[in-house]
C-alpha cells in the first residue's frame, strides 16, 4: 500500500495547488462549484499502486467534460467557479469524509490499491490536503457574497456516463435537488421546454440519498438556492459540445437566476411537480 511519509505534507511544490478558483474577481452571487474536475494524483501517490493512467481518464477518474462546462459558464454568467484539481480516487470531494466511496479501494470494477486498507492518518492527511481546502474555497466564498449584501446561489456541475453496468442512460442532462426547488423546479420546465432532450427529475442519481456533500453542507444549513447539474459524457466530451452546453445552460440560467423566485422561501420536495 502507498502512502505519503507521515511527516512530510502530501502535496509538494512540485505538485499542482488543490483548488483552481476561475473568474475571481466577479460580482456576481452566482457561485459555480466542480467537484470532479480533475484527475491529478499527488506525486507522494504515485500511481495510486498500480492504477494505469487510462483508468484515471475514465469516469472513475473524473467527471469528463465537467470543468469544460464549468469554466464555460464562467464566462458568459460572469461567474466565479472552483473546481477541484486531484482525482476522486485519491478523495473524492463530493463524499463525507466518513463515506466508504471518499477514498474508494474498488471503483466501477477497478482496483485501487492505494486506498485498499488507508491507515487513518493517510487519509487524514489526504483531507487536510485536498478536501478541507476545496470546501474551505467554497464557503469562503459563499460568506463573501453574503457579506456583500446579496444572497449567493450554488450550481454545481457534474457529468455523468451513458451506460452503467450495462443499462442505458437515456437522459441528456439531470437536476438534482434534495429539500430546496428554487431553482431546480423552473430549471426542470425550462430545460424540458428546450423540446430536444431527456432531462431527468434526481435523474439518473437523486440528491435525497444523503450521498451528495457539496450541494448538502453549503446551501441548506444557510438557507441559499442550490441545484446540482448532471449532464451525460458523450455530449461535453470534447470542446465542442461542451461550449454547446454551456452557451445552453447559460441561456436558460440566466433569466432563472434573476428571478425574484430565487429569493423566495424554499419550495420543498412534492411542490410543484
Amino acid at each position: 500500500m502507498l502512502e505519503a511519509p507521515l511527516d512530510t505534507p502530501l502535496l509538494t511544490a512540485a505538485d499542482p495547488a488543490p483548488v483552481r478558483l476561475l473568474n475571481p474577481q466577479s460580482a456576481s452571487p452566482i457561485l459555480l462549484v466542480c467537484d470532479h474536475a480533475g484527475n491529478a494524483v499527488p506525486q507522494a501517490l504515485g500511481d495510486l499502486g498500480g492504477v494505469p493512467a487510462a483508468e484515471l481518464d475514465r469516469h472513475i477518474g473524473w467527471d469528463i467534460g465537467a470543468a469544460a462546462v464549468t469554466a464555460g459558464l464562467s464566462q458568459r454568467l460572469d461567474a466565479a467557479a472552483i473546481l477541484t484539481v486531484y482525482s476522486r480516487l485519491v478523495v473524492d470531494c463530493n463524499r463525507r469524509p466518513d463515506d466508504p466511496t471518499s477514498m474508494p479501494a474498488l471503483s466501477d470494477g477497478t482496483p485501487i490499491p492505494a486506498n485498499a486498507d488507508i491507515s487513518p492518518a493517510a487519509r487524514q492527511a489526504r483531507l487536510d490536503a485536498l478536501f478541507h481546502p476545496y470546501h474551505q474555497a467554497i464557503s469562503a466564498r459563499l460568506t463573501a457574497i453574503r457579506h456583500g449584501g446579496r444572497q449567493p446561489v450554488l450550481v454545481s456541475i457534474h457529468s455523468f456516463t451513458p451506460t452503467m453496468r450495462g443499462a442505458a442512460r437515456p437522459w441528456h442532462v439531470g437536476v438534482l435537488w434534495n429539500q430546496d426547488g428554487r431553482l431546480a423546479l423552473p430549471l426542470l420546465a425550462a430545460l424540458r421546454a428546450e423540446g430536444d432532450i431527456v432531462v431527468g427529475d434526481n435523474e439518473p442519481y437523486s440528491a435525497r440519498t444523503g450521498t451528495d456533500y457539496t450541494i448538502i453542507h453549503h446551501p441548506e444549513p444557510i438557507g441559499i438556492p442550490s441545484v446540482m447539474l448532471e449532464i451525460r459524457q458523450d455530449l461535453i466530451a470534447d470542446a465542442v459540445g461542451a461550449a454547446a452546453w454551456g452557451g445552453r445552460l447559460a441561456r436558460l440560467l440566466g433569466p432563472l437566476l434573476a428571478a425574484p423566485t430565487v429569493s423566495a422561501p424554499p419550495q420543498t420536495p412534492g411542490a410543484g411537480h
